[in-house]
């Protein structure tokens, strides 16, 4: 009987900057070992291999769909070459393979076939804005998205806010790019002056920007985040 192949959790680059300069060099020796990848768009899966590996022969490829038009049903199947004893990659789109990413469900399924997960270091831009931003690291929150209705955004703010003060706990939340900028104008309009808020927009870019302020001082601050992917922090004490 075949040994188990693996399941290696394979990050990506947060945008277009050079592979190596984000990702170690296992990561690179990793792709280049595997030819079965479950990914979110096949197109920009195998841009991001041959950036990390240009000399991968893309006819060796066998890349799987997980995305919001793949069926439940069919995540089990994805694992298949696992039990005949090869490895297999997830391929985050973005940053690392189950952290704000549809992977989280394939690595749930592993664990249950007994198949080993393989995490591999990379870019992650929620730690990476909790790391500048100077705020508690020891016990923090990711929120994903606020709501879109107005009313809502601002009572969810107001609760994130409260629970980090009265927890200590830092708060971090991210919104589709074109809405950075009203996201900025929400949180100057319904936070405290004296909160802190990191917002960490390009991270690991050349356009890399990162800055923790009170939100009084936010207020007077212009800063264009329009359609630039950022991470909101913040913290009240």
């Amino acid at each position: 009987m075949n040994a188990l192949g693996k399941l290696y959790l394979i990050p990506t680059t947060l945008g277009e900057t050079e592979p190596l300069n984000v990702l170690p060099l296992s990561v690179k020796k990793v792709i280049e070992h595997v030819d079965i990848f479950i990914v979110e768009n096949e197109k920009t899966a195998r841009k991001d291999i041959k950036r990390i590996s240009a000399s991968k022969q893309q006819s060796s490829l066998k890349l799987f769909p997980l995305n919001k038009f793949t069926e439940e049903s069919e995540l089990p199947t994805y694992l298949e070459p696992c039990l005949q004893g090869q490895d297999v990659g997830l391929l985050s789109e973005a940053g690392c393979p189950g952290i704000a990413d549809p992977g989280a469900e394939i690595v749930k399924i592993a664990h249950q076939k007994n198949i080993q997960v393989v995490p591999l270091v990379g870019p992650s831009s929620i730690l990476l804005a909790l790391m500048a931003s100077g705020m508690n690291g020891q016990s923090f929150a990711f929120n994903g998205y606020l709501p879109i209705d107005k009313s809502d955004r601002k009572g969810e703010l107001k609760r994130l806010e409260r629970l980090s003060f009265e927890h200590n706990q830092t708060q971090c939340f991210i919104e589709t790019p074109y809405r950075n900028n009203k996201l900025l104008e929400d949180l100057c309009a319904v936070l405290h002056d004296s909160t802190q808020l990191c917002v960490a927009c390009d991270v690991t870019l050349p356009t890399e920007y990162i800055k923790t302020l009170p939100i009084k001082i936010w207020k007077n601050t212009k800063i264009d985040l329009h359609k630039r992917p950022a991470m909101f922090v913040i913290h009240k004490s």
